[in-house]
Formats: structure tokens, C-alpha cells, sequence
């Protein structure tokens, strides 16, 4: 059991990122449930904490600079270091409707805001209290939809599939996690990004995968051991192409 270890976990109220704090909490892992909505995490954290887990509710917008800043604070406050982080939080403006060329800026700009430069902004801000555990881990939820290579396969399942301010964005946090795998090499540190599948998610609004499935390779990186991979993009236990 790993009862030393704090977890961190954005976009937490709901889908993928509630079931990531109850694996977790359930590997004996105290884990701090962020939302941007206080009140739903809260809420959200009571659920769990009436399971028996431990869990902490915890404010952060990922697309707020002073959010960040407050929330890193308190973490820095009430626990003096960070053994993992997980950036879940995400969101999906695209107008299904539209082509790529005629989404507007609007999309884009609140796209990237939440999906690329919150990633960025808070793992910026916790890396110094990550920095302070034994041997932390950085786990970036991208989607198989942000692989260039698969998106260029006329023989992937998802070549059809553009979704183009969303795609694009995971696509540049699977660049981030090389960027930031290679400056923390030499460290214990290891970031990766993963593919949690097709799951049944309000936001997917359809998929293959119950959410307990869709955070299982959340959480097996966010568990990695010393010999575990640092800078990969993985589905469960397949790597998979940039």
C-alpha cells in the first residue's frame, strides 16, 4: 500500500478523474479530488471519503493562473510535497458540425487554454513540491485522437475521427511530455502521457470502456516503480505511436 503517498488529480467531479481518486485512494494513496467547482468537489469528495477512502477536496481551474497559485499554496501548506500528479482536466469545444477550417478561434483559444497551457501552468506550479517527494510521477491524460501518426493511418480506427481544436490539443501534450521527460531524465521524476480508451463519459457521450477501465492506465503510471518508462504515450500495456 502506498498510505505515504499524495496524489493530485484535476478535472476530479466526475468521468475518468473520480474514478482515478477512487483507484488511487484505494491503493491507500491519499488523494487530493481538485475541480474548479468548490462545492462539486466537495461533494465529490465526501462520495468517497463515505467509501472509506482518503480523499481531500481541493479548488483549482486549470485555466486560472491565481486558482493554480492558491492551490499550490495549499498543498505546499498542508502536505510539503506532491508524490504524484495526474492533469485529467480537460475539455471538448469543437462544433461537430464544422469542418477543421471552420472552427472558430473561440474553440481553439478555450481549448488550448484548458487542454495544453492549464496542463503546462500546473504542473509548473506543483514541480517544485514534486521535486520534494522520493520519486514522483507526472501522468498526463492525451487521447489516442492526438497521435499524429494514427490520425494520418487511413488504417486506424480513427482516422475519420477529427475532431480538430481537441485533437490538436492532445496532440501538443504528447509534445509536452517528451519536452518535460527529457528535462527531468535525470531526475527520479517520470512523466508520461496516456490514452485512457473510449470510455462512457458525459463528455464522450458514447465509448467502449466503463470509466473504472478508463482510468486503469491513469493509474498504473501514476504507480510506476523505479524501472517504469519516463516520456511514453501507453493504452493499458501497449505504447502507442506519437
Amino acid at each position: 500500500m502506498n498510505t505515504n503517498k499524495i496524489a493530485l488529480v484535476t478535472g476530479a467531479t466526475r468521468g475518468i478523474g473520480f474514478e482515478t481518486v477512487r483507484q488511487l485512494a484505494n491503493q491507500g494513496v491519499h488523494v487530493l479530488l481538485a475541480g474548479r467547482n468548490h462545492d462539486k468537489a466537495v461533494e465529490a469528495a465526501l462520495k468517497l471519503q463515505a467509501e472509506g477512502l482518503s480523499v481531500e477536496a481541493i479548488t483549482l481551474d486549470v485555466a486560472n493562473d491565481d486558482s493554480i497559485a492558491t492551490a499550490a499554496r495549499e498543498v505546499a501548506r498542508k502536505h510539503g510535497h506532491l508524490d504524484i500528479l495526474v492533469n485529467n482536466a480537460g475539455v471538448l469545444r469543437d462544433d461537430w458540425d464544422r469542418k477543421p477550417s471552420e472552427q472558430s478561434m473561440t474553440t481553439w483559444r478555450e481549448t488550448f487554454d484548458t487542454n495544453v497551457f492549464g496542463v503546462i501552468a500546473t504542473t509548473n506550479a506543483f514541480l517544485p513540491l514534486l521535486r520534494q517527494a522520493p520519486a514522483a510521477r507526472i501522468v498526463n491524460v492525451s487521447s489516442l485522437l492526438g497521435s499524429i501518426a494514427a490520425s494520418n493511418d487511413a488504417a486506424s480506427v480513427i482516422y475519420d475521427i477529427k475532431i480538430p481544436a481537441y485533437n490538436v490539443s492532445k496532440s501538443a501534450v504528447n509534445a509536452w511530455t517528451v519536452q518535460l521527460a527529457h528535462e527531468l531524465r535525470d531526475t527520479p521524476i517520470k512523466v508520461n502521457a496516456v490514452h485512457p480508451g473510449s470510455v462512457k463519459t458525459d463528455m464522450n457521450g458514447a465509448g467502449d470502456l466503463e470509466v473504472a477501465d478508463g482510468a486503469r492506465t491513469s493509474v498504473r503510471m501514476a504507480l510506476l516503480d523505479a524501472n517504469g518508462p519516463s516520456g511514453g504515450f501507453v493504452h493499458f500495456e501497449e505504447t502507442l505511436p506519437w
